[in-house]
């Protein structure tokens, strides 16, 4: 006998036919900004280790019929008692198709998937441009999208459910937009 549920995607990001899930098309630096403030002061008076405040945003939107253009924000604002030593923020994005998904699995290739694959590239260039800003590289720890992804939907629902006697909700048609177009989850480490 065959089970007619829908399979469940394997952790290699395949269907249980082998076709892809998820294809990366392009991922492209989106914006780019490095701020020393202090400079030159905040070189030569580097001791200890700065205090490097992250924050994290995961955007998608979608441009096709099956496509998505995922962005990754990082932002780290790095200070030393109360000198600013640099800002710098990147919006790392990559265009995402989507094979034949059941509508559920949508948003979590979008907002875990999708940053996991984008997260390391937009790390290194964090790394990179705060290095040639005259610190040693910022090394951002790995995240957990899907634990982020998990606090952030815990939220909504919460919220809605505050909302209960407040304006009315857009239906959720399965995709988690909440009848919206765009989605944005921001988070805080």
């Amino acid at each position: 006998m065959s089970d007619e549920s829908p399979a469940a995607p394997n952790l290699d990001g395949t269907d249980a036919g082998g076709a892809p899930m998820m294809m990366v098309n392009a991922q492209y630096v989106k914006d780019l900004s490095f701020e020393n403030p202090n400079a030159p002061q905040s070189l030569s008076n580097q001791s200890g280790e700065p205090n490097v405040q992250i924050a994290i945003d995961v955007n998608a939107d979608q441009i096709a019929d099956k496509a998505f253009e995922v962005t990754l924000t990082l932002r780290a604002e790095g200070a030393s008692g109360s000198d600013q030593l640099f800002i710098v923020e990147i919006v790392y994005a990559g265009i995402f198709s989507l094979g034949e998904v059941p509508d559920e699995y949508v948003p979590p290739l979008l907002y875990i998937e999708a940053p996991r694959q984008l997260f390391p590239f937009a790390r290194a260039i964090v790394a990179d441009a705060v290095r040639d800003g005259g610190f040693p590289p910022l090394l951002v720890q790995p995240v957990d999208f899907m634990a982020l992804y998990q606090q952030r939907v815990a939220q909504m629902q919460a919220a809605e459910s505050d909302a209960d006697g407040e304006a009315a909700t857009a239906p959720d048609n399965g995709d988690g937009k909440d009848g919206d177009e765009k989605q944005k989850f921001e988070f805080e480490l």
